[in-house]
């Protein structure tokens, strides 16, 4: 089933409404018309499972996949699928344009390879850092004020990015509840009493060795679908997290300040060094 037929109508209007920004030079209806109705369809019927649990479509991934083949077209469009073949070309992929597993797998492979936890993670889950030398945020940064610590370099460049996104985008600039912080540095031993506790590590939104033990990772605050916590992992509630100003915006300007996202969970974002 579609994720968008879940949504409450109020909600649908809102993603209905929702859409990228145009790119210079770019016109959305030049390119291959087959492909882009491939995609139509598939961005919401497709089911497979690109994170390890069963998903209907890819439409939570839209606007990472658009910025990652440099497109500011819908992915439904022809000129979507022109800059995707593109993309599919460069590395040697069947250039189709259409989205297909061996296409999503290397996007996957592109996003996980900004992420050094989890290069390191495979080879044996990273230590935690001497909670002596960790920094704390201040209650504002907190989402709710809930006290955070995370690494002194980490919060540094969180703070910069908040400045530059309130600066450039209305919405954020508006509610400073937007992009503060829910989780930051979460020690082992909490993670490994809350798995115990609630039983569900080593699955797709839990795991035993988690990249908040590095004081480099951090849960924002992007705002919540109706009936859903901010960090509800339930498709619908990620679709509209998706679909606000804070997470587009984190798509298309994280890196300056060097985070990454983990695709799965877009409150999710990993400091990965650099970024001024």
């Amino acid at each position: 089933m579609s994720i968008g037929r879940l949504i409450p109508p109020a909600l649908a209007v809102l993603l209905l409404h929702w859409s990228f920004p145009a790119r210079a030079q770019e016109t959305c209806a030049d390119g291959p018309r087959a492909a882009a109705s491939q995609n139509a369809a598939s961005l919401t019927q497709r089911v497979w499972s690109p994170f390890g649990r069963p998903e209907a479509g890819w439409e939570i991934y839209e606007p990472l996949v658009a910025h990652e083949i440099a497109t500011g077209c819908p992915a439904w469009s022809p000129g979507f699928a022109a800059s995707l073949g593109r993309w599919q070309a460069a590395r040697r992929l069947a250039a189709t344009g259409a989205m297909d597993q061996p296409t999503f797998t290397a996007l996957k492979q592109a996003w996980e390879s900004r992420r050094p936890f989890v290069a390191e993670s495979r080879r044996a889950c990273p230590n935690p850092p001497d909670p002596s030398i960790l920094a704390n945020a201040t209650p504002e940064e907190g989402y709710s004020r809930k006290p955070i610590q995370l690494l002194p370099q980490a919060l540094a460049a969180y703070r910069r990015l908040v400045a530059a996104a309130r600066a450039e985008v209305p919405a954020v600039a508006a509610d400073h509840r937007l992009l503060s912080i829910f989780s930051g540095y979460r020690s082992p031993a909490y993670d490994a009493a809350r798995c115990a506790t609630e039983g569900n590590c080593q699955n797709i939104t839990r795991a035993t060795c988690s990249a908040h033990r590095t004081g480099l990772a951090m849960d924002l605050y992007l705002g919540a679908a109706p009936g859903f916590a901010p960090d509800s992992s339930d498709d619908v509630a990620r679709l509209f997290l998706t679909r606000t100003a804070a997470y587009r915006w984190l798509v298309g300007n994280a890196a300056r300040f060097g985070f990454a996202n983990y695709p799965f969970e877009p409150w999710h974002w990993e400091w990965t060094g650099g970024g001024g």
